[in-house]
């Protein structure tokens, strides 16, 4: 099975996230993914994360290796051809990714049926140690095949039959000396060098909303926070300033770029006279706190409440005073408009005018 070139991963990939002055491990990973079989999806996909955020793509439908977020674009300013450069080693990557593919099916003793060969490679930066973690791996149909060892620099097949490939590329030292050299050297700097291209959008910080949600009386709170960037957040339920170390709800992406997050609390555990001990907590690095204590007024819940009877009596009297106050004035205007229509009394008036033109009966 041949092995990709490290000069064919140049990668752009990197978007760091920093909060104030804490620390925080950014991750760059690069998937390159080969599929066969797989009707309605490009044979060959590479797509470029940054602490698990898209920022470049190619595909062998679109033949384009294109970047993903706007301030990429400053790429061109220090190498004019990069995305065209770019274009062209993902597409020498779509004829090798195809031929590996094929190999493992020979290994696994495989025809038809659909099947999938991934790498992921990368590394991991700590902005305040500045330490450094690379991976190298291989994957097929799902399963690990072959990664490298950055230690001991050697190559460990949990696969039989990846153990022809472990013995070919344990001795390429050439090959080994450039993936080492990619993986702890290269792989930071471009780290570095993103953090300065986006650092006006990277390292922003923004607050959630957060909100406690009930489907029934009887169902548990759930406290849900949303609109918060970036990812690294928490949120759980303590009491008396203790977490309850309760299971938390998965971080999920909101549509325009921000997350959302909840932590449910079961409430049949906790009685009634007991809810100002307990509090949701939001923590996200370079924000301060967000407290939202159990209180059964600020609930939101799909659940219709029973209405209050006085603020009813109040709505009933006000109507009905209301109606009162439309029925005399509307008396009043009734009486000024026919009384306008009586003629003035007139002690002069003959009365052959009187029997022609009958006063109304007012």
């Amino acid at each position: 099975m041949r092995h990709f070139t490290m000069e064919a991963l140049i990668l752009s990939l990197l978007m760091i996230h920093l909060h104030g002055a804490a620390a925080v491990i950014h991750s760059l990973k690069y998937f390159h993914t080969a599929s066969s079989g797989v009707t309605n999806f490009p044979e060959f996909v590479s797509v470029g994360l940054v602490d698990d955020v898209e920022i470049t793509h190619y595909d062998s439908n679109t033949r384009r290796y294109e970047p993903k977020q706007d301030w990429m674009s400053r790429l061109t300013e220090d190498d004019p051809q990069y995305w065209q450069q770019q274009t062209e080693v993902c597409m020498v990557n779509q004829q090798v990714y195809k031929a590996d593919i094929e190999t493992a099916k020979q290994r696994f003793n495989q025809t038809g049926g659909v099947h999938i060969f991934q790498l992921m490679v990368g590394c991991e930066w700590d902005d305040e140690t500045n330490e450094i973690k690379g991976f190298l791996q291989h994957g097929y149909d799902g399963e690990d095949f072959i990664s490298f060892d950055l230690q001991t620099e050697t190559w460990i097949a949990p696969k039989q039959q990846a153990v022809i490939t472990k013995h070919k590329w344990d001795n390429n030292r050439a090959l080994i000396a450039q993936d080492k050299n990619y993986l702890t050297q290269e792989c930071p700097e471009w780290v570095k060098k993103y953090v300065n291209y986006g650092r006006s959008s990277l390292m922003r910080t923004e607050r959630p909303s957060v909100s406690l949600l009930q489907k029934t009386s009887s169902s548990p709170v759930s406290c849900h926070a949303t609109g918060f960037y970036p990812d690294r957040a928490a949120l759980f339920w303590r009491k008396d300033e203790k977490d309850l170390g309760l299971v938390r709800g998965e971080i999920l992406p909101n549509h325009d770029g921000s997350f959302q997050m909840s932590a449910d609390l079961e409430l049949s555990s906790v009685p009634a006279e007991d809810w100002r001990r307990y509090d949701c907590v939001f923590q996200l690095s370079g924000v301060e706190d967000i407290f939202t204590s159990l209180d059964g007024k600020v609930i939101r819940t799909n659940e219709e409440k029973p209405a209050d009877m006085t603020f009813i009596i109040i709505i009933i009297i006000a109507a009905v005073a209301l109606l009162a106050l439309v029925i005399a004035v509307g008396g009043v205007m009734v009486y000024r408009k026919r009384k306008a229509k009586c003629p003035p009394t007139s002690d002069t008036s003959s009365e052959l005018s009187e029997k022609l033109n009958p006063a109304p009966k007012c």
